[in-house]
């Protein structure tokens, strides 16, 4: 599904990078850079998909992670980068911050990771987001996260090694790892390439060479 956004939905690129580096400046950390890259992966798939917009595409990257403004929270970020976005009137951003916490499984969202906002918080969540349709902005996102850490694009496994690492797992972290090779799958059918072949230096930070 295509998103049609209206202009006024998201930043402007320079917007952007301001939104950015305030909330940098109130929480400093290697998510900043985590940011840069998503959007940058976002960027170089999307220009090669169609119908989407890559300047789009790389502003949405850059605020995927922004509700971690507010501080170092686990999956807390996603609701508050909603709650940011919609104070600023960028509906699509606010968006693109819960999805990307989140995949559907068996019907049913699961938000991932550990949830530490308040239940009214989580219900809002889950309920806005069984309401609305996945687009191809949200699934780009969603892959772009688990393509790039702080110092650059990685293989898929190697970053949900290091989410795993970090957050642990549950019952959940299997069928979020199948929705994440599926969406790459979506990605490759409509470029009609591998989408390493778009991002500088896997080979390198994957493997340390």
């Amino acid at each position: 599904m295509q998103y049609h956004y209206k202009k006024e939905d998201v930043p402007s690129l320079e917007e952007a990078k301001l939104i950015l580096k305030e909330a940098e400046e109130l929480n400093p950390g290697p998510w900043v850079m985590h940011s840069m890259y998503v959007a940058e992966g976002a960027k170089l798939i999307a220009e090669q998909t169609e119908n989407l917009n890559s300047e789009v595409a790389y502003i949405l990257g850059m605020l995927h992670d922004i509700g971690r403004r507010e501080g170092i929270h686990a999956m807390r970020h996603g609701i508050d980068g909603y709650k940011y976005a919609i104070s600023k009137g960028y509906d699509l951003v606010a968006r693109i911050c819960l999805r990307h916490t989140s995949f559907r499984h068996n019907d049913e969202v699961v938000i991932v990771g550990k949830w530490d906002g308040t239940v009214e918080e989580y219900n809002f969540a889950k309920d806005y987001l069984s309401r609305i349709e996945e687009s191809d902005y949200d699934r780009l996102i969603k892959l772009c996260d688990y393509l790039s850490l702080p110092n650059g694009f990685v293989l898929i496994e190697k970053r949900i090694v290091d989410i795993a690492l970090r957050g642990g797992s549950n019952e959940y972290t299997i069928p979020r790892w199948k929705s994440t090779f599926k969406i790459k799958e979506y990605f490759e059918e409509k470029i009609g390439k591998s989408i390493y072949s778009l991002l500088p230096n896997v080979k390198e930070n994957t493997f340390g060479f």
